[in-house]
């Protein structure tokens, strides 16, 4: 089976081919455009309505929503709602739909009509509640769109002119087989600045998650946004992509693919701990100042391909993850069912559920305690949405993430043992430091100090995050 961080990598290249932007100037000279405070400090949960309930429904996923709410998430991510294309030639199937063996041809990113609501998912009413539900809640919601391509029957190909074309003049259908559309078209654009409209205004839409975002003209993106912006200021907009000038503009936030795939290799792989350190930086030095990446240990494509973090890398392991992901600086993201461990064959392609009845066994009620503790942690602590990062140099640099946030005299420390061993390790903090710091999580951690230093024994996978003592 293919890694996800191989998986993640190879789409990364192929967007990049497929976008065909030109060259922006060095998006490092610039400053991330400001993005609103529910999102700043906010933690993202994904809903996979598939996977969320046994009915699959908007309507059944509202009345879990409490439960969500509970645990602290803030910003619900909703998974393609739009009528998908019913189209039973395979041919027209991407490779992975293929290989599940459903022979179920509604892939919810093959769209058929942008402008409808799937009944399998619901009605325009459902939808209509399901969001008035999270607001309610005091969570905002961001709708999965999907224009990059379009299903084989898809409405738009009424207009031939909407779509790009191979060699022989015949529709051109990209790696996924689908047809793929031509941003180059004034009136296509326009189509779909009316649809995003469309569920802002007529669904009361907080954003907009922007799949194969990459692939799409970066222009078009900040035309939309341009566009959007009077009818709703604090819109939020991810994409599913890091091109380096995603955020000048256009997108509040962007994919981690480099950061999960980083994180997989140092947690499975063997890389070692300042392999982090060194994607950050390297990020941080070729974007915006004040980029945000959205971090995850698990999403749909990843579990799909059975990529769940506890199985990859242990419950504990799977944790750490976590605790580095929402001390971090960015957006933290929790996928459905993942609050409880669960571990279940879900798919894109079929209605495959989560496994909710085991939330009352002792495992995954204290993995809904650890996110609750975490979102608590992310919620309560403004450093760790607004503060900057300082890295902190250890003597265990194979074994041991180590980090700072810091907000004018408030800092927050994350101490992470990557490994599966014991290890000792002694933290250099920055100048001017008090080492003396109070523990707001910590796990199989012993933590002292010593001439001015941290000094932690972990546990395998086992971590400290304290705040200093002002």
């Amino acid at each position: 089976m293919k890694t996800a961080y191989v998986f993640g990598m190879v789409m990364l290249a192929a967007l990049s081919i497929l976008a065909g932007d030109a060259k922006s100037p060095a998006p490092s000279t610039h400053q991330a455009r400001p993005s609103p405070e529910w999102l700043k400090r906010g933690v993202m949960y994904q809903v996979w309505l598939r996977s969320f309930t046994p009915e699959g429904t908007l309507k059944a996923a509202a009345a879990r929503l409490p439960k969500v709410a509970e645990f602290g998430a803030t910003i619900i991510y909703l998974s393609p709602i739009m009528l998908q294309d019913d189209d039973m030639r395979q041919e027209f199937w991407s490779p992975r739909q293929q290989r599940c063996g459903s022979n179920n041809p509604r892939n919810p990113y093959r769209i058929k009509d942008y402008n409808k609501v799937d009944p399998e998912y619901g009605t325009d009413a459902d939808l209509r509640d399901f969001v008035a539900t999270a607001h309610k809640l005091g969570m905002y919601v961001l709708l999965d769109l999907v224009y990059f391509h379009s299903g084989p029957t898809s409405v738009l190909l009424e207009h031939p002119e909407y779509f790009k074309k191979d060699d022989a003049g015949k529709v051109f259908t990209g790696q996924w087989h689908f047809p793929v559309h031509n941003f180059d078209n004034k009136q296509l654009r326009e189509y779909f600045f009316a649809n995003m409209k469309h569920w802002v205004k007529d669904f009361a839409m907080d954003g907009f998650r922007c799949d194969v975002a990459d692939a799409v003209p970066l222009d078009f993106w900040e035309e939309a946004r341009a566009i959007l912006e009077p009818v709703k200021p604090d819109l939020v907009i991810l994409a599913e992509g890091q091109r380096a000038g995603d955020q000048v503009k256009a997108f509040d936030v962007d994919y981690g693919f480099s950061w999960y795939g980083t994180t997989l290799a140092v947690f499975h792989k063997g890389q070692p701990a300042s392999a982090l350190r060194n994607i950050w930086e390297k990020q941080s030095s070729e974007r915006p100042r004040g980029v945000r990446f959205l971090h995850y240990t698990e999403n749909h494509d990843l579990v799909n391909d059975m990529q769940h973090s506890e199985v990859i890398c242990s419950v504990h392991g799977s944790d750490a993850m976590s605790v580095i992901n929402f001390t971090m600086d960015g957006i933290p993201m929790i996928y459905n069912g993942q609050e409880i461990a669960d571990v279940s064959r879900q798919s894109l392609y079929t209605n495959w559920n989560i496994c909710w009845d085991a939330a009352c066994l002792p495992q995954p009620k204290a993995t809904f305690e650890f996110y609750k503790k975490l979102c608590q942690l992310r919620l309560g602590e403004k450093t760790l949405a607004e503060g900057d990062v300082v890295w902190l140099n250890n003597d265990q640099p194979d074994s041991i993430v180590s980090f700072m946030r810091r907000a004018g005299n408030e800092s927050i420390i994350s101490v992470v043992n990557i490994s599966n061993r014991k290890v000792n390790t002694r933290v250099t903090l920055p100048e001017g430091c008090v080492a003396s710091y109070n523990p707001l999580l910590t796990e199989r951690a012993n933590v002292s100090t010593e001439n001015g230093k941290i000094v932690c024994d972990l546990g395998n996978f086992g971590y400290f995050v304290g705040k200093n003592n002002k």
